[in-house]
């Protein structure tokens, strides 16, 4: 396995709002060659960081969709049966289909232990895999390499990826998951913060339609019983349908009325609450 450039720190990237204890971590996280694990409720960032590091250091970001039914070997490689019992029937007989090796498909951890240069690798929604598959694939990130058992080959990855996990926090994971990674819990931001993120995507935003539009955002997240609280991005396209509206300011936001709350809200039952709160 190739060394790692030197030197290389997280430091910011545009369109992400980034506080000094997380940039931290993540080149804690880097220098220990460990992956880090980032909870939090969604909305909060926890994705778009694995985007922001990869543009910052200006490597690939390669992208494993973790899904309840995946196996482990999925994330790493495929063999194409189909392709080669097809290619044995139908193709130019000039194809030697006895080569495995040729219907070897890599998947996303293979992908990035073959890159060519150092990449960023986002493990997205980890608690939706069982406890094996948690476990397994760590087991691969510290040894860095798999098998292909179908050829008999060991594939040890070129370069160190930078591992991100991330977890919804809907199933706990194991301890020795929890004792292999870095951690870090993104809390949702408190309004300062949101202005911050706010302005990246808005930077002319009329200071009052903001202070409005806050004030109506975090006291409708802070109503009871709402299953699935807004995030920051049902915000930003909440300010996008107010500002296509040449009828809503900052001052029919202060007086309760609130457009729109369809992007805020997803489910019909808190969509109802917070119309019936609009009203009162």
């Amino acid at each position: 396995m190739n060394q790692n450039p030197p030197m290389q720190r997280f430091i910011s990237a545009s369109h992400y709002v980034l506080d000094d204890e997380l940039a931290k971590i993540v080149n804690v996280s880097m220098a220990l060659e460990l992956p880090l694990l980032l909870k939090g409720e969604p909305g909060t960032g926890k994705t778009r960081l694995a985007h922001a590091i990869a543009e910052s250091l200006r490597m690939p970001l390669i992208i494993l969709n973790v899904k309840s039914s995946m196996k482990l070997v999925e994330a790493l490689y495929q063999y194409d049966t189909l392709t080669r019992l097809n290619d044995s029937r139908f193709a130019d007989s000039s194809r030697d289909v006895s080569c495995i090796e040729d219907y070897i498909r890599m998947g996303k951890i293979g992908q990035a232990f073959t890159a060519q240069q150092r990449v960023v690798l986002l493990i997205d929604e980890i608690d939706k895999a069982d406890t094996d598959f948690q476990d397994d694939m760590l087991d691969v990130l510290d040894q860095m390499q798999f098998d292909i058992m179908e050829i008999d080959k060991t594939v040890t990855a070129r370069h160190r990826p930078v591992v991100i996990i991330t977890s919804n926090a809907k199933k706990d994971l194991s301890d020795p998951f929890l004792g292999r990674c870095n951690f870090h819990h993104i809390a949702f931001p408190e309004p300062d913060m949101m202005k911050c993120i706010v302005a990246v995507h808005f930077p002319d935003l009329d200071q009052r339609l903001l202070e409005a539009c806050l004030a109506a955002f975090y006291r409708l997240r802070g109503l009871e019983g709402v299953e699935k609280k807004p995030a920051t991005r049902e915000l930003l396209n909440w300010l996008r349908a107010l500002l296509a509206d040449p009828e809503v300011d900052a001052t029919t936001l202060a007086q309760g009325d609130l457009p729109y709350l369809g992007i805020l809200f997803k489910k019909t039952a808190d969509l109802e609450a917070a119309q019936t709160h609009a009203l009162a």
